[in-house]
């Protein structure tokens, strides 16, 4: 399963699929250790002047402490927090408050593009509360994000855990300065943030009367759902719009290294591909493409959007527009060109491409993926355009040891929050989550996509992508997305119903 940043990038690293016998000497050019991004190098604020005239919230900072499960005298953190309280109904109507549990970036960044949340307050009467997850954002510990991200011991306090007690002590303190300990809170989140809000109802069912994870992934990890899901689901949506689109990526990695490995390969390859500086290797180049292919399938809506970039409606079905109708004798790497374009450069803004904005690789979620969030991904030769490779535990946690110091708890996550068996777990100790999903997401193979119970609900689009529901309604909105919405905003309105209705039982008593 989510949206700023945090200017986490994870960038996908793949081998390149040839015929099987090359498999594995490719994968030497093309390793795939670490977990595709679900936001990357995008997840910050664009600069657009209207959001803030459109979603009108007041700033403020609340005094964490560094570590909720320590009674160490530690040093104490600003998270910042983002209020609006125009159409709260207050604490004697017992008036909701909407928590969007903050991601990995910037918590400005996830406000103005989850809508959903603002266009539904007035008509329950709702504060709206975006609390920032701790290192992204303005919430550093330590005073700075170089002090917070110098080494492992700093970033040892970045963690899911930890991020979920601050959402907590920020509520709770909060209803209690407002003297608003009576009004139900309900929980929203998309992506890595849709598995905080359904975690948090799990964890902290006192605090919160419900959850609407909108592509939360709570399944990706070991042993749950097959490797292969995510780029499956990636290739399929290029593959729907058409096969020889497909084809071309699909071929385009031998084309790749097999140009990089000529005597002027690379500074060719940054010409075709219009790269502000000349390559030092090919994978800089790889993890480039992937990455576009991947966002993608991530934010194929139906109409034009500006959430990771500035893109059309059905983007996917542009590219490969374009793919296939490049210029008759147009090379294969061209034609990719011509494709990846409408992803990073459709307003025919950009004149040359930077491929890494983070070198160091020193960001939070790398650091989270090398220590709890460890997400297995491979990709299958006869399914994916892909490079063909497997997962490789031992790779990752070597690259893990190397870049941090640390060795990854790969089933850490399950046992804090469940996972295997996940049907038993949330029937017999969850209720009142919403698990929502787009096929076309590659996210929606690591989440729950069927009822578990009469309260815990699975809604599945067939032509979703990425947390759609929670963006802003339009007229643009195609009826299924109308319907969800109105499916969402009744099982809401039953969860406040029946707290309202028990708590007035226990008053009455």
């Amino acid at each position: 399963m989510a949206s700023s940043t945090v200017s986490f990038i994870i960038i996908i690293i793949i081998t390149t699929v040839l015929l099987p016998s090359l498999s594995s000497q490719l994968s030497d050019l093309f390793p795939s250790n670490n977990p595709p991004p679900f936001l990357g190098k995008h997840s910050h604020p664009i600069k657009q002047p209207n959001h803030h005239q459109q979603y009108r919230y007041e700033t403020r900072y609340f005094s964490q402490p560094l570590d909720h499960f320590s009674f160490l005298d530690l040093p104490r953190f600003r998270q910042r927090y983002l209020i609006n309280t125009e159409h709260w109904v207050g604490p004697s109507r017992s008036g909701p408050i909407f928590l969007y549990c903050g991601n990995e970036g910037d918590i400005e960044w996830f406000a103005v593009n989850t809508g959903f949340v603002w266009d539904i307050a007035p008509r329950f009467g709702a504060m709206i509360l975006f609390p920032e997850h701790r290192y992204y954002g303005d919430s550093m510990p330590f005073g700075s994000k170089e002090e917070a991200y110098r080494n492992a011991t700093t970033l040892s306090y970045l963690t899911a855990e930890q991020a979920l007690a601050d959402f907590a002590v920020l509520i709770t303190d909060l209803k209690k300065n407002l003297s608003a300990e009576g009004c139900p809170v309900v929980l929203f989140g998309g992506s890595y943030g849709g598995m905080l809000a359904a975690w948090m109802r799990l964890k902290y069912p006192h605090v919160a009367v419900g959850a609407l994870a909108s592509s939360a992934p709570i399944l990706q990890f070991e042993d749950i759902v097959p490797p292969e899901t995510f780029y499956n689901i990636v290739s399929n949506s290029f593959k729907r719009e058409s096969s020889s689109c497909f084809d071309t990526i699909k071929n385009s990695w031998n084309a790749l290294r097999s140009e990089g490995q000529k005597e002027d390969g690379l500074k060719q390859l940054s010409k075709t591909f219009h790269l502000c500086r000349e390559l030092t290797s090919v994978q800089g180049l790889s993890d480039w493409l992937d990455s576009a292919y991947s966002y993608l399938a991530m934010v194929n809506y139906p109409y034009p959007s500006n959430f990771l970039m500035p893109l059309p409606g059905h983007p996917i079905r542009e590219v490969c527009k374009r793919i296939d109708g490049s210029p008759a004798g147009s090379s294969i790497l061209e034609r990719i060109f011509n494709g990846v374009s409408v992803y990073y450069n459709y307003t025919g803004e950009v004149d040359c491409f930077q491929l890494d904005d983070d070198p160091h690789g020193m960001d939070g979620w790398n650091w989270q993926a090398c220590t709890e969030m460890v997400m297995p991904m491979s990709s299958d030769q006869n399914t994916s355009m892909f490079p063909a490779y497997d997962w490789d535990y031992s790779a990752f946690r070597e690259g893990c040891q190397r870049d941090f110091q640390v060795t990854p708890r790969p089933r850490w996550i399950t046992t804090e929050f469940g996972g295997h068996d996940i049907e038993h777990v949330l029937k017999s100790f969850g209720s009142n989550i919403i698990f929502s999903n787009g096929l076309l997401d590659p996210w929606s193979g690591g989440s729950v996509l069927k009822n578990i119970s009469e309260t815990i609900i699975a809604l599945i689009t067939k032509e979703g992508a990425h947390h759609i529901d929670l963006r802003a309604s339009s007229t643009e909105d195609p009826d299924w997305l109308v319907e969800q919405r109105a499916t969402e905003i009744k099982l809401i309105q039953g969860w406040i119903y029946n707290y309202s209705k028990k708590m007035k039982a226990t008053f009455e008593i």
